[in-house]
C-alpha cells in the first residue's frame, strides 16, 4: 500500500488567506489520493469555512488551531520572536515534529524563511537555504535560485545553490542530470565579479555536477540551460522583471485585439490561440518555490495566490514529499563535498 503523505497549510498567509487555502486544500484531496492536510489557523473560522462547502473535519483533513497570523509587511525579526502561536510557526512545527512531511505558506516571504531556517536547521554542507523557483521557457521551464532569500552570497553560497537546484530539477521535475549555469552579464569566461568567477572555478571542479558555464539574462529564457544559480538580489529582480513582461505582453495583445471592430473579430479568429498562449505564460501554473537547503520541506506560495496558484504549490511539495528531496540533497552535498576535498 502506497504511504500517506501529510502537508500542513498555512491557512492564514498569503493576502486572502483561508478563502483561497480551503478550497484548494479541498481540490488538492480530489487529486492526491494519499494525501492528508492538516490547516493551521483558528479553528473555528476554518471550521465555518469548511462547512459553507460542505465539507468538515476528517482522517484527512484536520484543524490545528494557531492563535496568531503574520502580516505580510510584519518584520522577521518580529515574527520569529512574537509569533510563536502563529499559523505559519505552528505548520512549520508539525514538520519540526514529524506531525507533517511538509508545509506550505503564502505568508510573509521574510518571516518564512527566518522561521523555517530557525526551527528547521540546515543540514551540514549548506551555509543558507535558498528558494528556487520556475520560469516559462523555450525549453519548457528554467528553474532559477536563489530568489531573494539571500541579497549577498558568496563564491562558496552560489556553489551551494548549484548542488542543491540541481537536485531539486531531478527531484521535482524529472529532469536527468540537469544543466546547471551562473548567470552573469556575459558568457565569456572574464566577465562577472569574483564571487561568480571563483564559483564558477568550483563548479567546472566538480563532475557531479553539469555545469554548462556562463548564462545571460536572455539565456534564462532559452533551451540551453535547465537551472540557473544568481544571489537573491539578482534573481528576485529577474524574477519580477520576466513576470512584469508578461503581464504587460498579456495587456498590450488585449488592447489591440479591442481596438476596433476589425481587431474584434481578429480576437475571436484567434482565441484558441490567445487562450493557449495566455495558459503557457500564467505565472499560476508555476506557482510555488521551494525553500531548498533545510532539514524539512517547505514551499512558498505567492502572496497573491488564488486557489488554483495555490493548489500548484501544494502540488509542488507532494512531489518534493514523494521524492524525498531533503535526504536527496544532504547525500549529493555530501558525496560532493567528499568528491572537492579528493581534488
Amino acid at each position: 500500500m502506497r504511504a500517506t503523505r501529510t502537508l500542513a497549510l498555512d491557512a492564514m498567509g498569503g493576502d486572502y488567506g483561508p478563502s483561497v487555502v480551503v478550497p484548494a486544500a479541498l481540490a488538492a484531496l480530489k487529486r492526491h489520493h494519499d494525501l492528508h492536510l492538516i490547516l493551521t489557523g483558528p479553528r473555528d473560522r476554518l471550521a465555518d469555512l469548511l462547512s459553507e462547502r460542505g465539507a468538515e473535519e476528517s482522517e484527512r483533513l484536520a484543524i490545528h488551531h494557531a492563535s496568531q497570523v503574520v502580516a505580510m509587511d510584519e518584520p522577521p525579526s518580529q515574527a520569529l520572536r512574537a509569533k510563536r502561536d502563529s499559523s505559519m510557526r505552528v505548520a512549520i512545527n508539525l514538520v519540526k515534529r514529524g506531525e507533517a512531511d511538509g508545509c506550505v505558506s503564502a505568508g510573509n516571504t521574510g518571516a518564512l524563511m527566518a522561521t523555517a531556517r530557525y526551527v528547521l536547521k540546515t543540514p551540514p554542507g549548506i551555509d543558507r537555504p535558498a528558494i528556487m523557483s520556475t520560469i516559462p521557457s523555450r525549453g519548457g521551464a528554467t528553474h532559477m535560485l536563489d530568489l531573494g532569500a539571500n541579497v549577498d552570497c558568496t563564491a562558496e553560497h552560489l556553489f551551494q545553490f548549484a548542488v542543491m537546484g540541481a537536485v531539486a530539477a531531478e527531484a521535482i521535475y524529472g529532469l536527468e542530470r540537469p544543466r546547471v549555469g551562473l548567470l552573469n552579464i556575459g558568457e565569456e569566461e572574464i566577465k562577472g565579479n569574483d564571487q561568480v568567477k571563483r564559483a564558477a572555478e568550483m563548479l567546472g571542479d566538480i563532475d557531479a555536477i553539469h555545469y554548462v558555464g556562463y548564462v545571460e539574462g536572455d539565456g534564462i529564457f532559452g533551451e540551453d540551460v535547465d537551472v540557473v544559480v544568481c544571489d537573491g538580489f539578482v534573481g528576485n529582480v529577474a524574477l519580477k522583471s520576466s513576470e512584469g513582461c508578461a503581464s504587460l505582453i498579456s495587456d498590450y495583445m488585449r488592447e489591440e485585439f479591442q481596438r476596433n471592430i476589425l481587431t474584434r473579430l481578429a480576437g475571436a479568429v484567434a482565441l484558441p490561440v490567445l487562450k493557449s498562449f495566455r495558459r503557457r505564460i500564467d505565472p499560476r501554473r508555476y506557482n510555488g518555490a521551494p525553500l531548498l537547503g533545510l532539514r524539512g520541506i517547505a514551499v512558498k506560495s505567492h502572496g497573491g495566490a488564488d486557489a488554483f496558484a495555490f493548489g500548484r504549490a501544494i502540488d509542488t511539495a507532494y512531489t518534493e514529499v514523494s521524492g524525498g528531496l531533503p535526504s536527496l540533497i544532504d547525500e549529493r552535498i555530501e558525496s560532493v563535498l567528499a568528491a572537492r576535498e579528493s581534488v
